[in-house]
């Protein structure tokens, strides 16, 4: 019989009564096709891989990540929190070390939705991969996690909830943001004040291929990785990079696919996107599972694959080794970067626009974030949607210092109720949340 090298646990949800309509590329036959696919190639027979079955997040568990407007039952369905569970399955499998990695299959995804979220936006409506590193910060104690986001489209709602939080690490590798949607994830977005350079976006351009992958996480994630020394990796592994993805321009393959997590060695691995359901995805969860396990992938091969066909273009690769230099350099400034932020206590103040695309609202957001250089700082948000309600959002986050503590409940106790819908606290150093 055949024995993986590492014990590693899967968790499948094709989430079969939810989808946006039955013809939209995100829907059920998205995993269905690779369940099939892993069935057929025996891959439950193989000793030490182990089939878990997906939890129900708790709102406890949502509002470590969220605020949900106006509650965590308007903006999700089952389906959403079964998605969720399925990621803090494997993450309890991982952390009480049943397994030594693992990988959730789950739908619908989460990485578009941000730290406020009143509805969907780009298919998602709350964060797995955020609500699971929550969950493992509150329940384990771990303090650094790093997330490499290898989905096509930027992670820009992971990249919102961490954005002020130096302990985790967020790495996204995406499509330029001038060619698809969300439009963001530029290499100068590096994080709020205190957390400078702990948010690494990594634009590639339309035609890249494996090598051009490959090449940056050898050159920027995994020196970066080495330096940050995380407790735990996670991997936000949408598959929407691939060459016959109807959604985007890239030339990925199912062989890069299972390179690149063999390198990486994540602990944890959350499906994101990834809409080429025939073509593409029961090969590259299949190079996945078995890269995880530590079994030869060279096997897994798409039927209508030519590698020649798919070879990156010279001034491509110069793009890509140019904003390799470029976030390598970031990354050695951001002791510097955080330094020249602002002085301690100062309120800085960030003006944002949000569309959600999949519910149609509009959304205002002015934030107020407290320099600091002990903690990743306490924050607010009035965030007002047409349609939908006007509230205010407080946070203060899990290694918050004493001062911060403070000005996180002077925020919460001044606010003008009158002004307010609703007014928020969410208190991670006691794993708390009000509303007013």
């Amino acid at each position: 019989m055949l024995q993986a090298l590492h014990k590693t646990g899967l968790v499948f949800f094709p989430a079969f009564d939810w989808a946006i309509d039955p013809t939209h590329p995100e829907r059920e036959e998205r995993l269905l096709y690779t369940q099939d696919q892993v069935t057929e190639e025996g891959v439950f027979d193989i000793s030490g891989i182990i089939e878990y079955k997906p939890e129900l997040v708790t709102n406890q568990d949502i509002r470590r990540a969220h605020f949900c407007v106006p509650d965590e039952k308007t903006v999700t369905t089952q389906s959403h929190l079964i998605s969720a569970g399925g990621a803090k399955a494997i993450a309890d499998a991982v952390l009480n070390k049943e397994v030594k990695n693992g990988f959730a299959l789950v739908r619908p995804p989460g990485h578009h939705s941000m730290r406020i979220s009143h509805g969907g936006r780009g298919f998602c409506h709350i964060n797995m991969e955020a609500i699971m590193v929550e969950y493992i910060r509150s329940q384990y104690g771990i303090k650094k996690i790093a997330v490499i986001d290898t989905d096509c489209h930027h992670g820009d709602g992971t990249n919102d909830i961490f954005w002020h939080d130096p302990d985790v690490l967020f790495i996204s590798l995406h499509q330029d943001g001038r060619t698809l949607y969300p439009g963001s994830g530029f290499p100068d977005e590096l994080g709020g004040p205190n957390a400078k350079g702990s948010n690494l976006n990594i634009p590639l351009p339309p035609g890249t291929s494996t090598e051009g992958y490959l090449y940056v996480i050898r050159n920027c994630v995994l020196p970066i990785l080495k330096e940050f020394q995380p407790d735990l990796i996670v991997n936000s592994a949408g598959q929407d990079n691939h060459y016959t993805d109807p959604l985007t321009n890239m030339n990925f393959s199912a062989q890069g696919y299972a390179k690149l997590t063999s390198l990486l060695k994540p602990d944890i691995a959350v499906l994101e996107g990834g809409y080429s359901i025939e073509g593409a995805l029961p090969y590259v969860n299949l190079g996945i599972i078995l890269a995880m396990a530590g079994l030869d992938y060279s096997g897994v091969v798409e039927p209508d694959y030519n590698p020649e066909r798919l070879k990156q273009s010279v001034s491509i690769t110069d793009k890509i080794k140019k904003t390799t230099d470029l976030i390598n350099s970031y990354w050695n400034q951001r002791d510097k970067l955080r330094q020249r932020a602002g002085s301690v206590g100062d309120l800085q103040v960030r003006h944002r626009e949000i569309f959600y695309d999949t519910d149609n609202i509009f959304e205002r957001q002015k934030e107020k974030v407290r320099v600091c250089r002990d903690c990743g700082g306490c924050f607010e948000i009035d965030s007002t949607a047409t349609p939908g309600p006007h509230i205010l959002a407080v946070h203060i986050p899990i290694n918050a210092c004493k001062s911060c503590i403070e000005a996180g409940y002077r925020f919460f106790d001044q606010a003008d109720k009158s002004k307010f819908d609703k007014v928020f606290l969410q208190d991670r150093t006691k794993d708390t949340y009000e509303i007013k």
